[in-house]
């Protein structure tokens, strides 16, 4: 498949996901060991319950298996287990049948929204699980949640680990960027599963400087183990409210470059400039590309105007978490506010830069606009 075929550019995978550095081997609250980052296990096959098979679910289970892991599928719809079934997974019809057939402990990885249905599903899960059971909660989940769920957990001795988890649509084909909260042992136990899931070294050289007795080597290909229950999807909330300022600076760019050609200029200063070009140039060795412009670029060669889409931008929530955390912790952020309120604008007026950050999300996640 070729780039003008939809597929994005060969950028290495890893380039998408924003690192975080590793707590510090003195740290107890983490329950960061310097000696259990380099020595896990990732030799031995395992089966987990997927619970969740949408754009990311779905193909989470196939690169598990792809990998050699069993997957037990689970989802409302009934189309969807099916169609996973014939790529290899085992069928379930409920969350019971799941239970039924996992292997003990249990290992349960959810894939659901954030909200009800993810809080519903794990509460069930919660019912029925045996100590030592583990779950994994794989979405957008507000990382005060995973910490409650956490405890709640831990009272029947069964094991909780949140998964901020990005790489969107293509996550079967790249690999899927992981920043993970929980206990160290767990972790490690699950580590088959996560190095199955990444995306490994890839071509993206090494970082000079970075000393790897030092660091944990699981990030330079992917995943990290970032602290205790909650860190995984706190480290991915900042991630995703980095994406929306970045996303913001493109879309006014492009906006700029685009209403150069108005007539409210003087005539003399209008510019009729190539939006497909100026993406495309901007990928090739300038200090601005990046996946995202990759990604602009795919939609401005299918149509320059953006027809396809209205401009008017959804968020995911975790926009506004990372405010809330700002403001908590009393750090400004300036750009990630102002990127967030663009977007509420977006639902009454819409640009052309608008147009750009919709169809960024539709390349990366397969986002659809808000309903108008």
């Amino acid at each position: 498949m070729t780039s003008e075929e939809g597929r994005p550019p060969a950028r290495p995978a890893a380039a998408i996901c924003t690192s975080h550095r590793p707590p510090r081997n003195n740290s107890a609250a983490s329950g960061f060991n310097q000696h259990h980052l380099h020595h896990p296990d990732r030799t031995h096959s395992m089966k987990i319950g997927l619970i969740g098979l949408g754009r990311m679910g779905g193909n989470i289970a196939r690169r598990l298996m792809n990998a050699g892991h069993q997957v037990v599928a689970y989802d409302r719809s009934a189309d969807a287990v099916k169609a996973l079934a014939k790529d290899g997974a085992e069928a379930a019809s409920s969350l019971d049948d799941v239970r039924g057939k996992l292997d003990s402990p249990a290992i349960w990885w959810v894939m659901l929204p954030a909200g009800g249905p993810t809080e519903d599903t794990i509460a069930a899960i919660g019912e029925g699980a045996k100590d030592g059971d583990i779950v994994i909660d794989g979405g957008n989940t507000f990382y005060k949640d995973d910490i409650r769920r956490s405890k709640l957990l831990a009272e029947k001795g069964v094991h909780y680990v949140d998964v901020g988890t990005s790489g969107g649509v293509w996550g079967l084909e790249r690999g899927y960027c992981m920043m993970i909260g929980g206990d160290v042992e767990t972790v490690n136990l699950l580590d088959p599963i996560f190095d199955a899931l990444a995306p490994g070294l890839g071509t993206i050289p090494r970082t000079p400087g970075r000393v790897a007795e030092a660091v944990d080597q699981r990030a330079e290909k992917g995943y990290i183990h970032a602290g205790p229950a909650g860190s995984g999807h706190f480290v991915k909330m900042i991630h995703n409210g980095i994406e929306y300022g970045l996303m913001q600076a493109y879309a006014e760019g492009f906006d700029i470059l685009k209403s150069k050609n108005s007539d409210k200029l003087p005539e003399d200063e209008r510019f009729d400039l190539n939006m497909t070009d100026i993406a495309e140039v901007w990928r090739r060795g300038s200090v601005i590309s990046s996946w995202l412009l990759d990604l602009t670029a795919i939609a401005l060669a299918k149509d320059e105007k953006l027809e396809g889409f209205s401009g008017s931008v959804a968020d995911s929530g975790e926009g506004q978490w990372t405010i809330d955390a700002a403001m908590e912790e009393k750090v400004p952020a300036n750009v990630l506010t102002a990127s967030l309120f663009a977007r509420y604008r977006s639902r009454v007026e819409h640009t052309y830069g608008d147009k750009v950050l919709s169809a960024m999300r539709f390349g990366f996640g397969g986002h659809v606009e808000m309903p108008q």
